[in-house]
């Protein structure tokens, strides 16, 4: 159990059954699904869906639109990214709001795997029981069982999927 003054967990918040929370955690209108594990200095925000039996390790970023499913795994300082085109301001010049941007969606499937500090643009799928090598930029599609590594990541090989 962590206690209070070293987690912020919203009200809002969906905790399945069994999750471990480490301590220095931000979570906020998101979904966490039984038996996973967040580690220290996570946020995860809202619109957030994170699957069971999924292990996503300290310094990781998951923001609004990325769906994580059952048993992927998350590697450290893992950043997601939800805006094709980021801006601070709108023409105008005032400071954006949520209605002056598009949330795109990203999926991490079944089984998948992202070594630490990598970078998951927008609007990409990493297929089941693919692996991201650590480092990497995922700028596209993964398909299922493939091993991705670099900038951009590229296919290094494809392997079976034992799920």
């Amino acid at each position: 159990m962590v206690k209070a003054e070293f987690a912020r967990i919203a009200s809002d918040v969906k905790l399945g059954k069994d999750v471990k929370i480490y301590a220095f955690v931000n979570l906020y209108g998101c979904e966490i699904g039984d038996g996973s594990k967040i580690g220290t200095f996570v946020e995860i925000q809202k619109g957030a869906r994170i699957g069971r039996h999924v292990k996503i390790s300290s310094h990781t970023f998951i923001c609004e639109g990325v769906t994580i499913e059952d048993e992927a795994f998350i590697g450290h300082g893992v950043m997601f990214i939800n805006d094709k085109y980021p801006h601070a301001t709108t023409e105008s010049g005032s400071l954006q709001t949520e209605a002056d941007w598009v949330c795109t969606p990203t999926v991490i499937e079944r089984g998948a795997s992202i070594g630490s500090n990598a970078t998951i643009l927008c609007g990409v799928t990493i297929g089941k029981g693919a692996l991201v090598g650590a480092g990497s930029v995922v700028t596209h599609d993964v398909p299922a069982g493939v091993i991705v590594a670099g900038n951009p990541a590229r296919p290094i090989q494809i392997h079976e999927i034992e799920k």
